[in-house]
């Protein structure tokens, strides 16, 4: 499956959940922020919210400072 992550193009296994893309990404979902074809998704629909071909998604990192 094709998908945009972060502007750029990716291939990846599919289908997949948020989650399953944050996993086989590697990424903490409690550090990020996703967004999947410009809506923010809530944390608590990660596992249930699906990614499908062509779609954007975008992962934002929190970054604590003062």
């Amino acid at each position: 499956m094709r998908i945009a992550l972060n502007g750029e193009p990716a291939d990846l296994p599919g289908p997949l959940t948020v989650q399953g893309l944050l996993d086989h990404l590697g990424i903490d979902g409690r550090l990020v922020a996703v967004e999947l074809d410009r809506v923010v998704v809530k944390r608590a629909r990660y596992a249930a919210t699906t990614v499908a071909e062509g779609s954007e998604v975008e992962i934002v990192s929190f970054v604590g400072g003062g």
